[in-house]
């Protein structure tokens, strides 16, 4: 029998855990509302219920490993979006943009049966952390518009998001109200004095 070294070992056992990771997302996908078994889960990965524990004592502990996976991905997303925009008005579209996209593929739903399903300090925080990472860009965006008030713009605009979400959590067409809030938006955004200030530069003491 051929000797199986160490690295091996261990690329089989990340596997193994991938596995079970991306067939309780599959589950909780399928239907937020039922927390998937860990029995589930392990079929739904094709593994033998028992090494499941090998990778997860519980169900909380695999269902907080998903938390510290979709949140951080939804702000890195969003993040993405607004650096990638060429000017504080567009940043702010893409801020709402790239927020409705990730409500269509579902991850809204998925990112809140995990929030309910996982109460506690450590979800709490991170939710915290998920919403800081993009609330900052968009604030500098309104910022360079010359806002008076940007801190009650972006509350405003959060709430349109947040409205539009319920709509296309509903059923209605993501497109379309992604049209609509760029309609909505866009006139004000992009009609203003700062709308189409150029990107500034990257230093240093940004990168830091």
């Amino acid at each position: 029998m051929p000797r199986i070294d160490a690295p091996t070992i261990a690329q089989h056992r990340a596997q193994r855990r991938r596995a079970l990771l991306d067939a309780a997302r599959a589950l909780l996908t399928e239907d937020p509302h039922r927390i998937p078994t860990l029995a589930a889960v392990a079929t739904r990965a094709g593994l033998p219920r028992s090494s499941v524990y090998e990778y997860f004592p519980s169900q909380r502990d695999i269902l907080l490993e998903l938390v510290q996976e979709i949140l951080p991905n939804w702000s890195r997303r969003v993040t993405a979006a607004i650096a990638a925009a060429d000017s504080p008005g567009e940043k702010v579209l893409a801020y709402a943009s790239a927020n409705l996209r990730l409500v269509a593929e579902g991850e809204h739903a998925l990112a809140t049966a995990l929030i309910q399903s996982v109460p506690g300090e450590q979800v709490s925080a991170s939710t915290q952390h998920m919403h800081e990472q993009m609330s900052h860009p968009l604030a500098a965006a309104l910022t360079d518009l010359g806002l008076p008030d940007p801190s009650v713009t972006a509350g405003l605009i959060s709430s349109i998001v947040y409205t539009a979400s319920r709509m296309i959590e509903a059923g209605s067409d993501a497109t379309a109200i992604e049209a609509r809030v760029r309609e909505l938006l866009a006139p004000f955004l992009l009609g203003h004095a700062g709308a189409a200030a150029p990107r500034r530069p990257s230093t240093a003491t940004d990168d830091a």
